[in-house]
């Protein structure tokens, strides 16, 4: 097998850097020793986008808000269905991924983060979730490998009740939060259904030909009444 090639290193804030190897085509995003993504396993993070996004084609200008640069497989995926009035704000806390996006991955990139309905943010997705409220038709996090702080401590605050309750705040109404995890979490499902979520929880393939592992997509939505 033909070795990994160490391509760069990124830090992160209050949490340990992440690393960027490659094998021949492929490319994976390791933290310590877990793989946080790679280009052979991007169904999941397609069908991120697409569950949350396709229902929002026919809106006439959609605003929403990803967590998590990642590979961009989810921003490619979110673009798609949308049409040109669209906004999509991009949170991504680490510089490095970003950097690694406009080079060594800029092929894989396919110019989505030049895209005009694009915005990119550097900072932290909980400060802009707390930033108003009714601001998303739909908030999409992929900070971790599921609902709890493993690239860094702080981003348990995300998946905690005043995490939860800035996100149903900062929705439309009729608005979805999405949370994408590499396995099922009961106590999360259950923290989403007592912070007044509606809750559907989707087991989808990690690759995008239906092979391999499987995933967890949570498509929560403010129950009313």
């Amino acid at each position: 097998m033909t070795p990994r090639e160490l391509i760069g290193t990124a830090e992160v804030p209050g949490g340990p850097p992440l690393r960027l190897f490659r094998r021949n085509d492929d490319f994976m995003i390791v933290l310590d020793r877990n793989e946080l993504m790679s280009t052979r396993m991007s169904g999941s993070e397609v069908a991120l986008g697409t569950l949350t996004c396709e229902p929002l084609a026919a809106h006439p200008a959609p605003r929403v808000l990803i967590g998590g640069y990642g590979m961009g497989f989810t921003l490619r995926a979110v673009l798609g269905p949308l049409g040109a009035k669209a906004e999509v704000v991009v949170a991504e806390l680490v510089p490095g991924i970003i950097e690694w996006a406009r080079g060594p991955m800029a092929a894989l990139t396919a110019g989505c983060l030049d895209d005009a309905r694009v915005d990119l943010q550097m900072r932290d997705v909980g400060e802009v979730m707390r930033e108003g409220a009714g601001r998303f038709d739909a908030i999409l996090l992929d900070v971790d490998n599921g609902p709890d702080g493993l690239t860094r401590e702080a981003n348990e605050g995300l998946y905690a009740p005043a995490g939860l309750a800035a996100a149903r705040r900062a929705l439309r109404p009729g608005g979805v939060l999405a949370v994408w995890s590499a396995a099922p979490d009961p106590a999360f499902t259950r923290r989403l259904l007592k912070a007044g979520f509606a809750t559907e929880e989707v087991r989808v393939k990690a690759r995008e030909n239906g092979k391999g592992a499987s995933h967890i997509i949570w498509l929560a939505r403010p129950r009313t009444g």
